[in-house]
């Protein structure tokens, strides 16, 4: 084995490590400090207490490759990315500790199915109520004995999408600032570099925020998609792949010890928000924008069915896709797999198509 690839190993190994070690500390400090999840997906709620905000141990991470990396350039405009979209993701959890309003569930005790404002509730099935419709409906059919009140689930406060939207443009904006991304995919830039790459963090920050709502589901994806980054980049002769995404996987792997089904710690805001800046950072400052898009298509299509459904051009029983997977009936484990494998095969397509088609 050749010293390069020791070394490697070696910091991999490390940052591996040290994202177990963080992870497990941060779980138990949550824990003590009573900070645990809530969820609101009738389906999600036996993991109500289970501490959230887990992403706090990326960003030690984060500063342990600082200390290894800090001559490598593209590690460390990387690292100062993914630390801003972290303290940008924990200040996003802090506000959500304080509670909007309360939403009641509601269960179709009847021998048929009950329509009730966007949905068709199954006999035995539940759900929220969250639109106007469903709110003046909701009264009457429970007076007729045909639902139920079952719990009442705390709704975060969350700024509004006009301020999130800005927000979540800074880390883009900051990488733009660096000057080091000229060239994208074979385009010269230019001032386009600004709204380029602002626009590609933004995107990724909200497929992975989007994503991160079941177990290793998240956590996985970035994992799967980043091994891949870097393998393509070896094949076709772009090194500098190597050790953005193979450090970006690993930390994933290390949280993924205890995010995997059942988890014992959520990532919440803080950690997806890592994450997707971080694999935007990564995809941009290595130039594999195509590729790096195509990897992450799981979570991209699922933003863009959820956009559909917010703009009423589909109709979904719950938002976003995965959840609605699961209240009708799949289980969580079977839609983890199932996302993985869908990366996974997506990936492989990816190289493929290089190989043969695009060589």
């Amino acid at each position: 084995m050749s010293m390069a690839l020791e070394n490697i190993l070696y910091k991999f190994f490390i940052t591996f490590f040290a994202t177990v070690i963080f992870t497990w500390s941060v779980r138990r400090a949550l824990r003590d400090a009573v900070l645990t999840d809530n969820p609101i997906v009738s389906e999600h709620r036996h993991k109500a207490g289970t501490p959230t905000m887990g992403g706090i141990a990326f960003l030690f991470t984060v500063l342990i490759i600082l200390s290894q990396y800090f001559r490598n350039e593209d590690i460390l405009i990387i690292s100062f990315i993914m630390l801003t979209g972290g303290v940008m993701g924990l200040i996003d959890d802090l506000l959500g500790l304080r509670v909007k309003e309360y939403q009641k569930v509601v269960k179709n005790i009847s021998d048929s199915v009950v329509p009730i404002g966007l949905l068709d509730l199954g006999v035995g099935e539940e759900a929220r109520i969250t639109t106007d419709k469903a709110k003046e409906q909701v009264g009457p059919l429970v007076e007729d004995g045909k639902l139920e009140f079952v719990a009442e689930i705390p709704i975060k406060y969350e700024p509004s999408e006009e301020v999130k939207i800005i927000v979540q443009l800074i880390p883009g904006l900051f990488l733009a600032f660096t000057g080091v991304i000229t060239t994208l995919g074979g385009f010269e830039l230019g001032l386009l570099a600004y709204p380029v790459l602002m626009i590609g963090v933004l995107g990724s920050i909200n497929a992975v925020n989007l994503i991160d709502g079941m177990d290793g589901l998240a956590a996985g994806i970035i994992a799967i998609a980043s091994a891949f980054c870097c393998l393509y980049g070896v094949m076709f002769g772009n090194t500098s792949t190597l050790y953005p995404f193979g450090l970006l996987g690993t930390m994933c792997l290390g949280f993924l010890v205890f995010n995997k089904y059942p988890a014992s710690i959520f990532m919440g805001d803080t950690g997806s928000f890592v994450l997707g800046t971080g694999y935007a950072a990564a995809v941009l400052l290595t130039d594999i924008p195509y590729y790096g898009i195509l990897a992450l298509a799981v979570p991209i299509v699922s933003t863009i069915i959820s956009l559909m459904h917010r703009a009423h051009i589909i109709t979904l029983p719950v938002e976003p896709l995965h959840h609605t997977l699961n209240y009708k009936g799949i289980s969580e484990v079977k839609i983890v797999l199932s996302y993985w494998l869908l990366t996974v095969a997506v990936c492989i397509i990816g190289i493929l198509a290089k190989l043969y088609l695009f060589s």
